[in-house]
């Protein structure tokens, strides 16, 4: 309970957080993504990102629009697009991350780091169990 509660929260305040730049936390996960994985397909963003088809083509058309993405074919599977940062999308990005640094910042930075730790232990077993029951009713 109090893990599905912190997250909420959390995700919550990202989205005051992010409000001025005009994204929400959906948004922020494509764009943060398209940093690090300049021309990923849309197919493995949505993997990545863990998120059905349907989601992506609502969200990132409302990117595309406002010029932050764009979407390209691939040079050899025209059954493929890719996606990459616009300049704008770039530094939008970029003021996003700074934002949701000094959140996360703010939320761990009185916390003894052994406890951080601790909790960073405990997530990742979560995230491999969970990973391990998804591979188990997938295959």
């Amino acid at each position: 309970m109090s893990i599905g509660q912190a997250c909420q929260l959390m995700q919550q305040s990202l989205a005051r957080s992010l409000a001025p730049l005009d994204i929400k936390p959906p948004h922020l996960d494509i764009l943060v993504n398209l940093y690090r994985f300049e021309g990923i397909s849309q197919q493995a963003l949505a993997r990545k990102l863990l998120v059905g088809r349907s989601n992506m083509s609502m969200l990132l058309p409302q990117l595309e629009k406002r010029g932050l993405i764009e979407r390209r074919g691939d040079e050899k599977d025209r059954r493929v697009l890719r996606l990459f940062l616009t300049e704008t999308g770039r530094g939008l990005t970029q003021e996003a991350m700074v934002i949701q640094t000094a959140l996360i910042e703010k939320m761990l930075g009185t916390a003894p780091v052994e406890d951080c730790e601790a909790v960073a232990r405990s997530m990742q077993r979560v995230i491999a169990l969970l990973l391990a029951e998804q591979a188990g009713e997938e295959g």
